[in-house]
C-alpha cells in the first residue's frame, strides 16, 4: 500500500466519502487511489473554484465534511475565495494540496510555491506529510481538525513522493469532542435578564438555526415576550412548513438600523455583534443602537441548542408554544390571463407570501382579498416587450402606458440601422469565409467555424 492508498482508506474509515477534485501532475497517484479503491465518490470539477465551492456546500448541507484534491500552490490559490466562504461558515473541509516531491522542491522549477503560507489564513490546521508512512496519520488528524466545533478547513499537504512510495499506513480518526456546553449560571443570569421590561431580541446564529433550536427560540419569545431574528449571513437557515419563520437581520444599512433601533437588550445564540457589511461615509459600524446592551449566552464553538434548550427551562417556556409557519397555498386567481400575470403567477409560489404582496397572482395572506384580475388589472409593462407577447398593437395603442409615438418610429430607426449593420457584418463574414470554405473542403473538415457553412458532400 502506497501513500496515496493510505488516504483514501482513512479518509473513508473517518466518514469522508466525497472529493471533488481538479489534480495535476503531482496528484495523479492520489487520482489512481481513488480510482482504485471502492466507496469513494470522486468529482471532477473544471475550475479550483467550483472545488472549493463544493466541498463548502456539501459540508453545510450534509453536516460533515468532504475532500478536496488542488494541484500546487497555484491551484490552492485559484481555490481560496471559496475556502475564506467556507472559514467564515465555519464549514468542516479536508483540503488535500499536491505537492512537488520533497527532493525536487530545491530546484524551484515555476509551480514551486509556499503552500503552507497560502493556505494558512483559510485553514485551522496545516501540515505538510514527511514521508508515506505519516500520510494515513496525517489524514485522520486532518479529518479530526476539520470535527473540532464548530467546524473549520483542515489542509493537509501531499508532496509527490509520499503518494507513490510504499508504506503507507491507515491512520484511525481519535474522538472529536462535542461543542462546548454553557455555564449554567450565565443561564440564569440571561433568563432573569429577559424577565425585565426592556425590549429583548435573540438573535441567533451559527447552529441555532436548524429546526430542533428555532422552534426552542420560538417557544422562548412566547414565554418572554423577545423578538427572534436570524444574523444577516448565515451558513444555511432551516425553513419551510413546521418550523419557526424568523426574518434575518436586513443587509442594507439603514433599513437594519431601523430594524434594531426598539431594543434595548440583544441576546447572541451563536451569532456576533450585529455589525455593517461594509464602512460607508457617516454610518455607524455597529447596528445596535447606542446605549443598547449586549449579552453573549452562547459563542459559535459552543452549544447553541443546549443553551437555548436551558434557557428556556429557566424562563418556564412550554413546549408547543412557538408559532410555526402552517403550510398553505394561495389562492387560486381569477380573470383574464395577461403576460403580466402569467410571469406574476409563475415568481410568486417561490416567495414567502410577505414577499409576494401585491404581486397580483394570490393574495399575500388569509385576510387580504384575493385580486381579480379582471375588476383590479395589473397595467401592463411599458415596454416594447407588451407589443410582443400581446400581438395586438391597437389594443396597446389604448392604453395610458404605451410609448409615445416620436419614440417609436426612433426605435424602428434604430432597428432599422441594427438590420443593416447585422447585413453588412455577415456579407463580411461570408467573404472572409471562402478562404476557410476550400480549406475546409481540402482537409476533409466537416464545417466551417465563422459562418456554420458545411461543404457539399462528395459524389
Amino acid at each position: 500500500m502506497n501513500g496515496a492508498e493510505s488516504l483514501v482508506h482513512t479518509l473513508l474509515a473517518g466518514d469522508v466519502d466525497v472529493c471533488f477534485t481538479n489534480p495535476g501532475t503531482s496528484e495523479m497517484h492520489f487520482v489512481a487511489a481513488l480510482d482504485k479503491i471502492e466507496g469513494m465518490r470522486c468529482v471532477l470539477c473544471l475550475f479550483e473554484g467550483v472545488v472549493s465551492g463544493a466541498a463548502d456546500g456539501y459540508a453545510r448541507m450534509a453536516g460533515k465534511p468532504a475532500a478536496t484534491l488542488l494541484h500546487l500552490g497555484p491551484g490552492l490559490g485559484n481555490a481560496l475565495a471559496n475556502l475564506h466562504n467556507a472559514k467564515k461558515a465555519r464549514s468542516p473541509v479536508v483540503n488535500v494540496v499536491g505537492e512537488h516531491a520533497t527532493y525536487h522542491i530545491q530546484y524551484n522549477t515555476p509551480l514551486t510555491s509556499d503552500i503552507e503560507g497560502i493556505a494558512r489564513p483559510v485553514s485551522g490546521w496545516v501540515k505538510t506529510a514527511p514521508d508515506s508512512a505519516s500520510v494515513g496519520p496525517d489524514g485522520a488528524a486532518a479529518i479530526a481538525a476539520s470535527r473540532a466545533a464548530p467546524g473549520q478547513v483542515a489542509t493537509l499537504i501531499l508532496p509527490g513522493d509520499t503518494a507513490w512510495d510504499d508504506g503507507g499506513v491507515v491512520g484511525t480518526v481519535p474522538d472529536v469532542p462535542g461543542p462546548e456546553a454553557v455555564d449554567g449560571k450565565l443561564i440564569d443570569e440571561v433568563a432573569k435578564q429577559m424577565r425585565g421590561d426592556e425590549r429583548t431580541l435573540l438573535l441567533l446564529g451559527a447552529g441555532a438555526l436548524f429546526e430542533e433550536p428555532l422552534e426552542i427560540a420560538g417557544t422562548i419569545a412566547a414565554a418572554t415576550g423577545c423578538d427572534v431574528l436570524a444574523e444577516g449571513m448565515n451558513s444555511r437557515l432551516q425553513r419551510g412548513a413546521g418550523r419557526l419563520f424568523v426574518e434575518r437581520v436586513p443587509y442594507p444599512v439603514d433599513q437594519a438600523l431601523k430594524v434594531l433601533a426598539p431594543y434595548q437588550r440583544i441576546i447572541l445564540a451563536g451569532a456576533g455583534v450585529p455589525a455593517v457589511f461594509f464602512a460607508y461615509p457617516n454610518k455607524p459600524s455597529l447596528l445596535a443602537p447606542e446605549g443598547c446592551e449586549t449579552i453573549k449566552l452562547a459563542e459559535p464553538h459552543q452549544d447553541c441548542a443546549g443553551a437555548l434548550r436551558a434557557l428556556a427551562d429557566a424562563v418556564g417556556a412550554k413546549p408547543g408554544t412557538a408559532k410555526l409557519q402552517e403550510a398553505a397555498r394561495p389562492e387560486r386567481p381569477s380573470g383574464p390571463i395577461t403576460p403580466w400575470v402569467a410571469t406574476s403567477a409563475q415568481a410568486s409560489p417561490r416567495m414567502h407570501p410577505r414577499q409576494a404582496r401585491d404581486r397580483g397572482s394570490h393574495s399575500a395572506d388569509r385576510n387580504t382579498p384575493t385580486r381579480n384580475c379582471a375588476t383590479n388589472p395589473i397595467p401592463p409593462r411599458p415596454t416594447n416587450i407588451s407589443k410582443r407577447f400581446e400581438g395586438n398593437v391597437a389594443a396597446i395603442g389604448a392604453s395610458d402606458n404605451t410609448i409615445p409615438a416620436h419614440q417609436n418610429r426612433a426605435s424602428a430607426s434604430r432597428r432599422s440601422r441594427g438590420a443593416r449593420a447585422s447585413a453588412r457584418a455577415r456579407e463580411t463574414t461570408i467573404a472572409r469565409c471562402r478562404v476557410a470554405r476550400r480549406v475546409n473542403a481540402i482537409s476533409s473538415v466537416s464545417w466551417c467555424r465563422a459562418c456554420g457553412w458545411f461543404p457539399p458532400a462528395s459524389g
